[in-house]
């Protein structure tokens, strides 16, 4: 097999209130915003970016939230859960900060795995995993010190209209491996340290519908510009219709929707967030891309404004 992901790039998915979101992602999951821009597609929209402290790939999760977005169903078409991976031994750090911030959990037991599950203010499905792998955090906000932070994604669900299909472009196409299946779910592993789980239900899932509180893509790596070219002729090469190769600022990107109805995107690691931004200051402006950049003041007062900050939870 000649191309082989190494996981995942990023996950976009929909909300409403930017408020919310920021105190949700920055604030409960202490998470740092890398990057405030806006729907390239559709400029009245933010564009919000999440994730360790160099928005590095497969530790982003990134949000369009929009204010009259219709409520979302999570089904078939759609990744079902958003999984983080946190360092060993830090769980319960996690359930108590849960408790005292008001957001329920629960826990999952899969692949002799223990999850802790629970929902953003969308109700969003996330859940965070103890894994060795990965980096530790370098980032700490609020009341999340580095050394309990998440490390970025552990993987993802992935919710299909028809699984066998999902499962044979998971394996054929993206040279993931099948580890093996438990409590209706199959495995595959990608060969990077993060992002590089993801867990199929074996369920055919009646199609979801788009609307806050669901994810609209997810997103694999491609190294570089060189390679992504040759995914794209290999994705169309399999069957589907890549769209062509569409210029994202911080990555270049791909799209494809594959038959168990989820919207893929293979994705670049390269130029990153920095492009644009000194790396201190990741994420604390609008950032434009230079074609929006005569009509900033008017995106900007389309836009509602929102601040990164610590939540009264952790102030006391």
């Amino acid at each position: 097999m000649s191309l082989q992901t190494a996981g995942i790039h990023h996950i976009t998915a929909f909300a409403r209130n930017p408020q919310e979101n920021v105190d949700f992602y920055a604030g409960v999951l202490g998470l740092r915003l890398v990057k405030q821009t806006i729907n390239f597609d559709a400029p009245e929209v933010y564009h919000l970016y999440f994730g360790d402290e160099k928005g590095s790939p497969g530790t982003i999760i990134t949000f369009f939230p929009w204010p009259n977005s219709r409520k979302g169903r999570i089904g078939g078409g759609q990744v079902g859960i958003t999984t983080y991976i946190i360092p060993p031994g830090s769980l319960s750090f996690w359930e108590d900060r849960l408790k005292k911030l008001g957001v329920s959990y629960s826990r999952a037991t899969r692949f002799e795995e223990v999850y802790l599950q629970f929902a953003d203010h969308e109700g969003l499905r996330l859940e965070l995993v103890e894994r060795e792998e990965g980096p530790a955090s370098t980032w700490s906000f609020g009341g999340v010190p580095a050394e309990k932070a998440i490390k970025g994604f552990g993987g993802a669900v992935l919710f299909s209209t028809e699984p066998q299909s999902t499962s044979d472009t998971l394996a054929n196409l993206l040279g993931m491996v099948k580890v093996g299946e438990d409590v209706g779910y199959a495995r595959y592993q990608a060969q990077g340290e993060i992002g590089n789980r993801i867990d199929v239900s074996l369920t055919r899932m009646p199609h979801g519908s788009g609307g806050a509180g669901t994810v609209h893509h997810i997103a694999w790596r491609a190294k570089d510009d060189a390679q992504h070219a040759a995914w794209r002729e290999t994705v169309a090469g399999y069957g589907f219709q890549p769209t062509p190769i569409v210029d994202r600022q911080y990555f270049n990107a791909l799209y494809f929707r594959e038959e168990g109805g989820i919207l893929f995107e293979i994705a670049t690691d390269p130029p990153g967030f920095a492009k644009d931004e000194a790396p201190e200051t990741l994420g604390e402006k609008l950032m434009l891309p230079e074609w929006f950049e005569p009509h900033r003041e008017q995106i900007k007062a389309g836009l509602e404004p929102f601040v990164v900050r610590v939540l009264e939870g952790d102030k006391a």
